[in-house]
């Protein structure tokens, strides 16, 4: 018994390494199901995190500390307008620095040579560059200033059948002129941004001078932005006043729970963490079959449980490891290649990290099955 005790970190390893590799095909088969798992739970999650973070985008990138809404605004894409008066009120609350009007609204892009698509027109206050297009690529945003200018994201180009600054197109019937592209800004309902001036937006879609989507409020330095959002709340009346991370929150809930385009994802992660469980259980039972004579020697000379747990635990642990580090290779590779077009996929370290993690807890999971079979080893079977 002492003998065991002393050799179960090395003496383990050796064992469970072996056990793998004596059936290699079976190895193989092994690593090749866990990558799949670990691909599959990366791509769906990563899609998840990457639709989030896209849903939110306007929110997360304005710049702005409260957002002022209209009553039953569920996310940033979709809200009724309110009285553009609400900005100078805004104004009037102790606390506040700035507000600038915003406006959201969908419309319909006529490309250059023919047809039409939908889009998210963004109309911003140039004076103050609050919730302005962030990754600039090419262009000024100066040239937003022009009446009719506006820009787009290269990765919508294609759809909107523009190539190039300078080009041409209609929005609502009105005249409109590409002046420059932002890089990666992606957009959770397909629809492209549109960026432009508050003034243009309201050109485009007919809103009145009176009206807005949204006023964004930046507050003073050191002020309590609680305090000053319950002062906004009650001074503005019948509009809902968000803080910027709530609001953000809200959207992404909207989009991907409220839809249900969240629960698909997360199905397709757990359903690549079931697979996995099975394909490592099945490999490590029948690993753990072949070899019951063996587990009930050691059985006979005295090896504790805790000897051939850790055997099982650590085929476990290497088939983990090995499996793990092929697929995050392979997800890498799909982020990488996704980079370029409008689909959101990440992989943020955090989310490698609890990818990893789920990796190991299946391989675990998939090892309970071999475990429990090697506790029921009756060690006299060896002299039979």
């Amino acid at each position: 018994m002492a003998r065991f005790a002393r050799t179960t970190l090395p003496g383990t390893t050796l064992l469970a390494w072996r056990n793998l590799a004596h059936d290699r095909a079976r190895f193989v088969v092994t690593l090749v199901g866990i990558a799949f798992s670990v691909v599959l739970m990366g791509v769906q999650m990563g899609l998840l995190v990457g639709f989030a973070q896209t849903a939110s985008s306007l929110v997360d990138h304005a710049r702005a500390d409260l957002w002022v809404t209209a009553v039953g605004t569920t996310n940033v894409d979709i809200a009724a307008a309110i009285g553009a008066r609400r900005r100078l009120q805004a104004l009037a609350v102790p606390g506040v620095v700035d507000a600038d009007e915003y406006m959201v609204q969908f419309g319909f892009w006529k490309k250059p040579r023919g047809g039409n698509e939908s889009v998210i027109l963004v109309g911003f206050d140039p004076a103050s560059g609050r919730g302005a297009p962030w990754r600039l690529a090419e262009g000024n945003l100066h040239d937003l200033s022009l009446q009719g200018g506006v820009i787009i994201d290269r990765l919508y180009a294609n759809k909107l059948g523009v190539a190039k600054v300078g080009e041409v197109v209609e929005i609502n019937n009105r005249r409109a002129r590409v002046v420059g592209f932002t890089d990666g800004i992606r957009t959770f309902t397909q629809s492209p941004y549109v960026f432009t001036t508050a003034a243009n937006a309201r050109f485009f879609t007919g809103f009145a001078t009176d009206r807005s989507t949204y006023v964004l409020v930046e507050t003073r330095a050191g002020a309590d932005p609680e305090t000053v959002r319950a002062a906004l709340q009650r001074r503005l009346g019948e509009v809902e006043v968000w803080h910027t991370r709530d609001f953000s929150r809200q959207t992404q809930r909207y989009w991907l729970i409220t839809t249900g385009a969240g629960s698909a994802l997360l199905l397709a992660a757990t359903l690549g963490l079931v697979v996995g469980i099975v394909i490592v259980g099945q490999t490590l039972y029948a690993s753990t079959v072949d070899r019951l004579p063996e587990y009930a020697t050691l059985r006979a000379m005295g090896a504790p449980n805790r000897y051939l747990y850790a055997v099982i635990l650590k085929q476990a642990a290497i088939s983990a490891v090995l499996g793990f580090s092929a697929g995050y290779v392979a997800t890498l590779a799909m982020v990488a290649v996704q980079a370029r077009s409008n689909i959101a996929l990440v992989m943020p370290p955090w989310l490698a990290l609890v990818l990893a993690v789920l990796t190991a807890a299946m391989c675990a999971a998939g090892a309970v099955f071999s475990i429990r079979r090697v506790t029921r080893i009756d060690p006299t079977s060896v002299f039979e």
